[in-house]
């Protein structure tokens, strides 16, 4: 790691934030993300490699603990005391990025297994049926697939291939849509309405859905900034 030998605040917590992919592994240790599985899987495009070599540096600094997990031979990196200080931080990085450096979603941007990844980050786990559920999305458009949420009070996981279990929702939407919808931009109730996004299956779980989707973190600075615009 380079130094700037500058005796300054700004300076040594650049030491440590400041390189290429560091603050999106923090945002993702935020999220929830533990194992380093699933920190890979939250940042498509980075090598193992780099990643081992960021989290390394991470827990040199006092910002990232490895803790072993209930699994044997697992290892889980969690935030320290000083890793957790640094949610305001990403959170102020968002709202500055929603209002100065944010638009429409690029074509090189859509991932439909990263926004169901995403998504599955984002569960009410309390307000989800005691049995299983499984949701299809079926995105249309540029980039656009199918992928699974199989939902359970103790664990969300996702499947970019058919699950051995029949889905119990499916969520129809264009992908670029779903990302603008995902990320505050539109309102869930005037997507169904006006029917960018429609949903198959049974009615109960049809009016439970929008309860278990807690959206992006991203997006209550999306909605303040469109308010403030207006």
């Amino acid at each position: 790691m380079q130094k700037y030998n500058q005796y300054c605040p700004v300076a040594r917590a650049a030491e440590i934030l400041a390189d290429r992919w560091t603050p999106l592994i923090v945002r993702e240790l935020v999220l929830g993300s533990h194992r380093f599985n699933e920190i890979e899987r939250g940042l498509p495009g980075i090598s193992r490699s780099l990643l081992v070599s960021r989290l390394r540096v991470l827990e040199e600094a006092g910002v990232v603990e490895r803790l072993p997990s209930a699994h044997p031979h697992v290892t889980e990196y969690h935030l320290s005391d000083a890793g957790r200080d640094l949610k305001p931080v990403v959170e102020a990085l968002g709202a500055w990025g929603v209002r100065w450096a944010f638009g429409e979603p690029k074509l090189e941007e859509l991932d439909a297994g990263l926004l169901v990844w995403k998504i599955h980050q984002r569960i009410e786990r309390d307000a989800l049926p005691d049995r299983r559920t499984v949701v299809e999305f079926d995105f249309t458009g540029p980039h656009g697939s199918r992928v699974w949420l199989v939902l359970q009070p103790r664990e969300v996981s996702v499947c970019v291939t058919p699950p051995r279990f029949d889905a119990d929702l499916v969520v129809h939407s264009d992908l670029k849509f779903f990302y603008r919808l995902w990320l505050g931009q539109v309102e869930y109730d005037a997507a169904r309405r006006c029917g960018a996004v429609v949903v198959d299956g049974p009615p109960a779980l049809v009016k439970q859905l929008p309860r278990w989707l807690m959206w992006s973190p991203m997006a209550r600075f999306v909605r303040a900034n469109a308010s403030a615009s207006a």
